[in-house]
């Protein structure tokens, strides 16, 4: 357990008898990106959040959108505001909304309404080969995708992005032109070990990233870089986002219940734990508590812990 407050900057709760799921629903097979979903295909409320979070000091936690039906995607934010206002949790809602859509300011005028909402995330992960894409197609690349990015501007929302490292390059750009859309890379930038030279691609394409003042990453989801990782085989990782973007610009998420899918929860954290352990009392909040706090635009001043 760390006494540092921790604002979970990624986590995720869903009802599967309230909003319609397609990766959390059956058929399961091992065949996709995640692999099998089926042994976190269950109700996922705030008691369970707070239950598996017990030992660590959270005092606020961000919702990223859980994968609902695109036709779910408001009702999603109507459900977490509902929750939020009873529990506190949670505090801050990054929802989704397809930017390549052409009713897309309409769609984030409605989830910018909602008081929680503070950004977008739109799965853009797409590989050469199927079996890794979330998406048919590179959207990153659709001029019609890059105006509803811009568009994100015009409601104060920021952009969660969940991409694959030979995409990053192509969105400098992008990014640069709209540097008031902050941009905040999920899982840090999902390295894909199994293609040739893996980890320089990744390397590659978070540099240029990092050199945008408005990015910042997520040290989350080690799963994603190997499904049955070790402290040796992530380190590297998490020591190079580290050197690429510094304690101001990385913040720790538990992306639970997802990452369970790989290892515990306790582990994800008492990795963090440790890999932060020598950085300065001030780095150590900047990564555990500031970022995301500043990122997602939260009082702090506010009563925000998770009762015990």
């Amino acid at each position: 357990m760390t006494a540092v407050p921790f604002v979970d900057a990624h986590f995720h709760l869903w009802k599967l008898d309230r909003l319609r799921y397609p990766w959390l629903s059956p058929p399961f097979d091992d065949s996709g990106p995640n692999g099998s979903a089926a042994a976190i295909a269950r109700n996922y409320l705030v008691d369970d959040y707070r239950a598996d979070m017990a030992d660590w000091n959270v005092v606020a936690a961000v919702h990223v959108e859980a994968g609902a039906d695109a036709r779910d995607a408001l009702n999603e934010t109507i459900w977490l505001e509902q929750v939020g206002a009873m529990t506190n949790l949670p505090i801050a809602i990054v929802a989704y909304a397809a930017l390549e859509d052409p009713q897309v300011e309409r769609n984030l005028a409605a989830q910018a309404a909602h008081s929680r909402v503070r950004g977008i995330r739109q799965i853009v992960n797409w590989h050469a080969d199927p079996a890794r894409s979330y998406t048919t197609m590179d959207l990153t690349v659709d001029d019609r995708w890059q105006r509803g990015f811009a568009a994100l501007a015009a409601y104060g929302l920021s952009f969660d992005l969940q991409c694959y490292p030979d995409q990053m390059s192509g969105l400098v750009n992008l990014f640069d032109r709209n540097p008031d859309v902050p941009v905040v890379i999920n899982h840090l930038g999902m390295p894909v070990t199994t293609d040739a030279e893996g980890f320089a691609r990744w390397r590659s394409g978070m540099q240029a990233l990092s050199a945008l003042e408005s990015v910042s990453v997520k040290i989350s989801g080690l799963g994603f870089i190997h499904r049955a990782w070790t402290n040796e085989s992530v380190r590297p990782f998490l020591t190079e986002a580290l050197e690429l973007f510094g304690p101001e610009r990385c913040m720790f998420a538990s992306d639970t219940p997802t990452d369970k899918l790989f290892a515990p929860l306790d582990r994800y954290l008492a990795t963090y734990q440790a890999f932060s352990g020598a950085l300065s009392p001030d780095d150590q909040l900047s990564m555990w508590c500031r970022n995301a706090a500043r990122t997602y635009h939260l009082d702090l001043s506010v009563e925000t812990s998770i009762d015990r």
